[in-house]
């Protein structure tokens, strides 16, 4: 009994918790921060932490949420050899949702 709690605690502190890292766009949000934020997200891929990614609207730029749904399916395809996406966009009050797990075949390379 003591050996079976001892190794199961081992393997609860072995053990990573999936930490989910927030990436946010605007309608608005040009090539070059695109780019900039893609690859921040594939590096969280590689660690196996999901990508959270919304667009944010303020003001009247919620009436472009067209714009926004087309940045978060062209982020996802930009990161499909690292993620899978979860869900298609999703509009939440003023944020538009797409969550990116990491592939299962993805090992940390540190």
């Amino acid at each position: 009994m003591y050996d079976k709690k001892k190794k199961e605690k081992e393997m609860k502190a072995k053990s990573k918790a999936t930490e989910i890292k927030e990436i946010r766009f605007t309608p608005n949000t040009d090539d070059h921060d695109f780019d900039f934020k893609a690859k921040h997200a594939e590096g969280f891929l590689k660690d196996g932490n999901k990508v959270k990614a919304y667009v944010q609207f303020k003001g009247r730029a919620i009436q472009f949420q067209d714009r926004g749904q087309l940045l978060l399916l062209k982020f996802a395809e930009r990161l499909a050899e690292f993620g899978t996406l979860e869900n298609m966009p999703k509009l939440e009050g003023r944020r538009m949702l797409a969550m990116i797990a990491p592939k299962g075949s993805v090992k940390k390379s540190k």
